[in-house]
């Protein structure tokens, strides 16, 4: 990757030291084992409600009402998956020799630009393989103040280079680029 993938996002002498994207398709996370039966669970207690409710005599809104929490059910059980997917394929990284950029393209195109010198703490989460994400600050709760963003790794508000190839030599390369740009 050169100056060109990442246009009028780089400063005056910045130079690209590793760039790459995270991977493709469906990405489960360790969060997700609490997630999927959660999400479950919803979708399965809402729709018994929501049948129960058309089933009744109960006045329209009743059935109007869960309409929405059915929406976020199915959002939370299938949605998040395939909007992480989506907006993955839109997401490219970079490391240069003064900061991090993660650029998000698109329908919601978002920069986020880490400066080395005041870089977080760093997270390595590697799997087998060397396929990997490097989290740059604490994790966020998933309640809470992310709201749902938390609940998807292409949305979560800590910077994170999502699923990576070779994530321990990238590791290593921020560490030592960090070191020079201090």
């Amino acid at each position: 990757m050169n100056r060109a993938d990442f246009p009028l996002r780089l400063l005056d002498g910045e130079r690209i030291v590793w760039s790459g994207a995270p991977a493709r398709g469906i990405l489960f996370t360790a969060r997700d084992w609490f997630l999927i039966p959660f999400s479950v669970f919803w979708c399965g207690f809402i729709i018994f409600w929501e049948a129960n409710v058309l089933g009744s005599k109960a006045p329209g809104f009743f059935a109007l009402w869960g309409m929405p929490f059915i929406l976020i059910g199915l959002y939370l059980a299938v949605g998040r998956f395939a909007a992480d997917s989506w907006l993955r394929r839109r997401t490219r990284y970079a490391v240069t020799n003064r900061r991090i950029v993660i650029v998000r393209t698109g329908a919601f195109p978002k920069l986020t630009s880490v400066s080395l010198d005041r870089l977080p703490d760093l997270q390595l989460i590697e799997r087998p393989g060397g396929r990997g994400t490097i989290r740059f600050g604490p994790s966020q709760p998933l309640w809470g103040a992310a709201g749902l963003g938390a609940w998807s790794p292409s949305t979560d508000p800590t910077p994170q280079f999502i699923s990576i190839e070779n994530a321990q030599q990238v590791f290593d390369r921020i560490q030592r680029a960090a070191r020079g740009a201090a």
